[in-house]
């Protein structure tokens, strides 16, 4: 049994490097492989999922087992030979890296990884499961398909150097979020969590703009001044507490913010055209 996949050009980058996998392949080895190497900037992956083998590289000899994971990189002779009775079953992917001439920014990934010309050992990060998926996504063609193949591959190549690494902790770090890109969210959870006691004064203080250049963002945003949406987070509180049949209109009040019941059924009426035990009359 062989499946191959050499016509799709499929490449992808990260950190200023481009990948190119030229080869996919699952096969049973029923014959040996002859020593060979591989050009600059070619490197194979082999994953044993199952079965035995012999294999010779950097000459050195080494069994291969059930779970062995290695990589033969650019220069490295290597070759391969079944064990009988249970020869070896094997994905093979076989990339050629790239580098950008001018690539300045040091990589996590990529830089370990092409320092690594030969390396073996036993898979401790679920790449079988990964090979799986992949050869799915080739066979099947669901929907996105093509991105999925290359953020499986982008995935392998992480889960190549965290086996090298033995899952050293990275020196790197999401940087931190800008307040720009997260007022939508500061907005959103201040309605969504504190409607009990929302004030302009403080969404504004939180976001480090004045009161008018907040009321200017949420009708940006939203196209709702403050008190519209200060009204829309407590009424949709509201529908949510009167379905809670053990509670009375005064305690939903209260929970509210309001500071009588009639104020909050003066509210809640005026929002939704209909009063609180109206509206909970029809619930049942």
């Amino acid at each position: 049994m062989k499946l191959l996949y050499t016509d799709m050009d499929i490449h992808f980058s990260m950190d200023g490097v481009s990948i190119h996998a030229l080869n996919i392949v699952f096969e049973h080895f029923n014959h040996a492989i002859p020593s060979h190497s591989h050009g600059n900037g070619c490197y194979e992956i082999h994953f044993i999922p199952y079965g035995y083998g012999k294999l010779t590289a950097a000459g050195n000899h080494y069994d291969i087992t059930p779970g062995t994971l290695y990589v033969t990189g650019p220069h490295v002779e290597h070759a391969q030979m079944p064990v009988p009775p249970d020869p070896m079953q094997e994905y093979c992917i076989y990339l050629k890296l790239r580098s950008a001439s001018r690539r300045k920014t040091p990589s996590p990934v990529i830089d370990p990884f092409l320092a690594m010309p030969f390396w073996i050992g036993k898979d401790s990060q679920g790449i079988h499961a990964l090979m799986k998926l992949l050869f799915d996504e080739l066979a099947y063609h669901y929907t996105g398909y093509q991105h999925q193949v290359e953020l499986l591959l982008s995935q392998l190549l992480i889960y190549m150097v965290r086996n090298y690494e033995q899952c050293q902790v990275s020196q790197t770090s999401f940087a931190r979020n800008n307040l720009t890109d997260s007022k939508s969210v500061i907005i959103e959870e201040y309605f969504l969590y504190e409607y009990r006691s929302l004030s302009l004064d403080t969404l504004a203080d939180r976001l480090k703009l004045s009161p008018r250049q907040t009321q200017r963002l949420l009708k940006e945003y939203y196209g709702k001044s403050f008190l519209q949406k200060k009204a829309e987070a407590k009424m949709s509180a509201a529908a949510i507490l009167l379905s809670e049949k053990t509670r009375s209109i005064t305690s939903i009040a209260e929970d509210l913010g309001y500071s009588s019941a009639e104020h909050f059924s003066s509210s809640f009426r005026k929002y939704y055209q209909i009063s609180p035990r109206e509206y909970r009359k029809r619930m049942t």
